[in-house]
C-alpha cells in the first residue's frame, strides 16, 4: 500500500488532504490493526449505501452466506490455525456486505448470527450452505423479516432423512399426486452440459420435522446432470429448506445464486492470491481480508466488459478509470 500511495502521490493529493505526507508502511499496519472490523466495515457499508441507488425493481433481494478459510494465516508457534472469514455477499448486485472473522471453521455456527445482526433482513432472500442448517438461525431469520433456503445434510441428520424419504417416495410413482413448483434449466460451457431440475413442495402437516422446525414452510429437492466432453455422465441431488414457499423459477434462483459467493471466494484467491498471505495477527487479518472484498465489489460494478484482472491491470495504469472505479461511476 504504502509503495503504491508513494507512486500515486500527486493523484492522491487531489483527493485528500496529506499535510504530513504518504503514511509509512508501519503506520498504516498499526492504524489497520488498530480499527475494529465491524466499524471499519461499516463505514464501507454506508458509502456503498449512498453510491448506489436502491433497487426498487428487485423486492426480495438475494444474500449468500458462506465461510472461506485463509490458508496462510496459521501460526504454529502460536498455537493459531487458519482465520475462517464468513461473508455475506449480495449475489444480485455483487456487493460485500460484512463479514465476520473465526479461528476455526466449527466457528462459523457461532459466526453466522453474528454477520446476520449486521443486515437489514427485511424483504430479503438469505442462502446459506449445510453448515448453517441451525434452528437457531433460521428463526433469526424469520423473526427479522427476511426468508431463507438452506442445504440440508447430515449435520441434521433427522432432517435430512425425513426430507428426502419424502421425495424418494414420491418419485418412486413419477411426483403423480405431489403438487410442487418447479424449474429447469440447461446450460453449456467449459467442455460440458448441466442440466437442473428444481423441485419445491408445500410441508405436508405428517412432515415427522415439523413440530422441531416450525419455521420450515417447503421443502426442496435440486438435482444436476453433467454431460461431459468425453460422454459420460455424472448427477449430483442437494436437499433444502425453506421458509417460504417460493416460485419454483426464485427457488431456481436462489439455488444456483449461491455460487455467486464461492465464485467470489475463487477471485479472491485467483486475482488477489489471498491464500498466499501470510498475516497472522487476527484483526490486521480481518480488516485486510474486508478491503479485498470491498475491491471485487468496485470491481464488479464498474460497467467495463473485461475481466476482473484486467479491470485490475486499468486501475493500476490509468488513473481515470481509477477514478471511475474508485467512485462507482456507471460509464
Amino acid at each position: 500500500m504504502h509503495r503504491w500511495a508513494k507512486n500515486r502521490e500527486s493523484w492522491l493529493a487531489l483527493h485528500l488532504a496529506l499535510p504530513n505526507g504518504i503514511p509509512s508502511r508501519d503506520c498504516i499496519r498499526r492504524l489497520l490493526m488498530a480499527l475494529k472490523p465491524e466499524a471499519f466495515q461499516r463505514c464501507f457499508q454506508d458509502w456503498i449505501c449512498d453510491a448506489i441507488p436502491a433497487d426498487t425493481e428487485n423486492s426480495r433481494r438475494h444474500v449468500a452466506i458462506d465461510g472461506k478459510a485463509c490458508r496462510g494465516s496459521h501460526d504454529a508457534a502460536k498455537g493459531l490455525g487458519n482465520l475462517h472469514i464468513v461473508s455475506a455477499w449480495a449475489s444480485e448486485q455483487g456487493i460485500a456486505l460484512g463479514q465476520v472473522a473465526t479461528d476455526a471453521k466449527s466457528n462459523e455456527i457461532t459466526a453466522i448470527p453474528k454477520l446476520l445482526e449486521q443486515i437489514d433482513l427485511t424483504d430479503t432472500l438469505i442462502t446459506i450452505d449445510a453448515m448453517g442448517c441451525q434452528k437457531a438461525i433460521v428463526e433469526q431469520i424469520v423473526d427479522g423479516g427476511g426468508d431463507c433456503v438452506i442445504a440440508v445434510k447430515d449435520n441434521q441428520p433427522k432432517l435430512a432423512t425425513a426430507i428426502q424419504a419424502f421425495f424418494l417416495d414420491h418419485l418412486e410413482r413419477d411426483l403423480e399426486d405431489l403438487h410442487y413448483r418447479y424449474d429447469e434449466t440447461r446450460d453449456a460451457g467449459h467442455g460440458r452440459i448441466d442440466e437442473r431440475s428444481y423441485y419445491l413442495v408445500k410441508v405436508p402437516t405428517d412432515f415427522a420435522s415439523l413440530k422441531d422446525w416450525p419455521w420450515i414452510k417447503a421443502i426442496g429437492y435440486a438435482v444436476r446432470i453433467t454431460q461431459h466432453a468425453d460422454g459420460t455422465e455424472s448427477d449430483e441431488v442437494r436437499y433444502y429448506l425453506s421458509s417460504h414457499y417460493l416460485s419454483g423459477k426464485r427457488f431456481g434462483e436462489a439455488v444456483r445464486g449461491h455460487w455467486s459467493i464461492e465464485s467470489m471466494h475463487w477471485v479472491l484467491d485467483v486475482n488477489f492470491r489471498e491464500d498466499e498471505h501470510r498475516t497472522r495477527e487476527r484483526t490486521l487479518g480481518n480488516n485486510l481480508s474486508w478491503l479485498r472484498r470491498f475491491a471485487v465489489t468496485l470491481l464488479k460494478r464498474h460497467p467495463d466488459k473485461d475481466s476482473l484482472r484486467g479491470k485490475m491491470m486499468s486501475c493500476m495504469i490509468n488513473t481515470d478509470y481509477l477514478t471511475q472505479v474508485l467512485s462507482l461511476q456507471r460509464v
